[in-house]
């Protein structure tokens, strides 16, 4: 059996193992969780074998789709889901794109590492893109902490039980202005995760019991999407990711 051990190197030099996997993606999680905590001059990485875990669209959405059931075993608020995400992204914000390991890693990370509590200041100020695009890490953070500050705010004013039909968030009176849009779906880590795949990058199956397909023109509904290799991600990409979380249906 293939293990992947987690090791540490201090900033004397001196490097040991911390712990060891039978996952690669849980141990680049684990690196991630660890690095955000380490002090300076530690750092950790990963040893093991080098092949990517996740190659295609698929394999990305089923990794997505076991995150969200076991945040809903563990009754995750989507708040503090994308609180830790936003949390544990920061060990991979100097990178231009990710590899689809590190990014089922990240999320994975997320539903491990305790999250961060609400910073009232991000309800004020301006969340808004600088391009017509999101670009980088500093564009991704926007439009998480902007859906970060949404659900906020839903606390004051709940969606309601039509929320699965769509529900602008209120944003008051004083709220900055955001990367993301005022509209809403999904409010919960399952619904989001499998909506973040499935509307970005596709790679769902009606077996999977997750999603209904809705009838084509031709009358049939499909039964699965494309399933197509994953190479890189960019911060782009994993914005559209968040956005799909939060409206696609």
């Amino acid at each position: 059996m293939q293990t992947w051990d987690v090791m540490r190197q201090d900033d004397d030099g001196g490097e040991s193992c911390v712990a060891t996997h039978d996952s690669r993606i849980a141990a680049l999680a684990q690196v991630l969780v660890l690095q955000c905590r380490a002090p300076r001059g530690r750092t950790y990485r990963v040893c093991g074998p080098s092949e990517p875990a996740v190659r295609t669209n698929r394999d990305l959405y089923l990794h997505f789709l076991h995150l969200g059931q076991e945040a809903r075993a563990a009754s995750w608020s989507l708040s503090a889901f994308l609180r830790s995400l936003w949390k544990v992204s920061g060990p991979l914000s100097d990178r231009e794109s990710l590899a689809p390991d590190d990014v089922a890693a990240m999320f994975s990370a997320a539903s491990t590492a305790p999250p961060p509590d609400f910073v009232p200041a991000w309800s004020t100020e301006d969340l808004s893109l600088p391009g017509d695009e999101p670009r980088d890490h500093a564009d991704w953070e926007r439009v998480i902490l902007s859906q970060i500050a949404d659900l906020q705010d839903f606390l004051a004013a709940p969606p309601g039980p039509h929320a699965r039909f769509g529900v602008d968030a209120p944003r008051p009176p004083g709220s900055g202005p955001r990367a993301t849009p005022a509209r809403w779906y999904n409010f919960d880590p399952a619904t989001y995760l499998e909506c973040a795949v499935a509307g970005s990058l596709g790679g769902w199956d009606a077996a999977d019991g997750a999603r209904v397909p809705l009838p084509t023109l031709s009358g049939e509904a499909p039964t699965r999407s494309y399933v197509r290799p994953l190479t890189s991600m960019t911060w782009g990409d994993l914005a559209r990711i968040a956005v799909c979380g939060q409206m696609y249906e």
